[in-house]
């Protein structure tokens, strides 16, 4: 207890407490459904729109977080709008992440000849997070986004489950499918933006789907996978702060991505392992 208290001391852990806690919920329940529609490269994709369009916004002189979002959530949107059900087609996101990928060395090697005098580590920190170095406002910000994106994704999450279990269903009862597929992947934009600012956008996707991944392991029930996610997410964040600031060699990025995904691999192992459903009602059923 004495070292807990002597880490919330610390101002820095409680900022990234705050900002990780409400990111991690955001990405628990949005990986939900990330997972369940099979839009996992999507979500991957948007991280590295994510670099390209932080890179951008440094190249030209302005605050990162604009770049993240107004590319995430454009891409985001587009992305839906142009997919079959409001999701992914794998070549044309496949072809566009590799163009986006060389659009972020462009922008890259002109903010490092041109802007990084002031702002050296920038890049570092949009590759793989600033936990540790978010102030009190920016965690604010984040944790004040975090829960408007959740509000709008807990609106529209009982018409997006049906539409994600039989899309041509909820077409016939008169739910807008891919236009609920887009404002969900805008909301995925929206999510990966405010994850990349403190896990970084090369392993957001950990944060993002094994959480999820986990939940639907665990059990059937929609809903119940849904929250059980988010707790999930928010485990491996404040597992990983903490981790992190035990072992100060093991950045956060790495500790929490590692937690998510271990967990991922405990209910995995345990759900091979565990006997049929028949057997643990009793012997006489197996």
């Amino acid at each position: 207890m004495n070292a807990v208290a002597r880490m919330l001391a610390h101002p820095f852990i409680d900022h990234a407490l705050l900002a990780g806690t409400g990111v991690a919920i955001l990405c628990g329940l949005t990986g939900y459904f990330v997972v369940q529609r099979g839009e996992v490269f999507a979500g991957d994709a948007l991280g590295h729109v994510a670099y390209t369009g932080a890179m951008a916004a440094l190249a030209a002189g302005i605050n990162p977080r604009a770049g993240l979002f107004v590319a995430t959530v454009a891409v985001g949107l587009a992305l839906g709008v142009g997919g079959v059900r409001g999701g992914t087609d794998e070549v044309v996101i496949g072809s566009f992440f590799s163009w986006v990928l060389g659009l972020g060395v462009l922008f890259l090697a002109y903010y490092t000849t041109h802007r990084s005098g002031g702002n050296g580590s920038a890049n570092v920190n949009v590759l793989f997070g600033s936990i540790f170095g978010i102030g009190a406002s920016a965690a604010l910000t984040a944790a004040l986004i975090a829960g408007g994106a959740i509000t709008v994704l807990l609106v529209i999450s009982r018409p997006l489950l049906f539409a994600t279990i039989d899309p041509g269903v909820a077409a016939a009862a008169g739910i807008p499918v891919r236009i609920l597929g887009a404002v969900f992947l805008g909301i995925v934009g929206a999510t990966v933006a405010e994850a990349t600012q403190l896990v970084g956008a090369i392993v957001v996707l950990g944060l993002l789907a094994a959480p999820a991944a986990t939940a639907a392991r665990l059990t059937n029930r929609p809903w119940r996978a849904f929250w059980i996610s988010a707790l999930l997410a928010v485990g491996a964040v404040w597992a990983g702060i903490a981790l992190s600031y035990r072992f100060a060699a093991a950045p956060a990025s790495f500790t929490i991505t590692s937690v998510a995904t271990s967990g991922y691999l405990a209910a995995t192992l345990f759900d091979r392992f565990r006997p049929p459903r028949a057997c643990r009602s009793g012997p006489q059923y197996c």
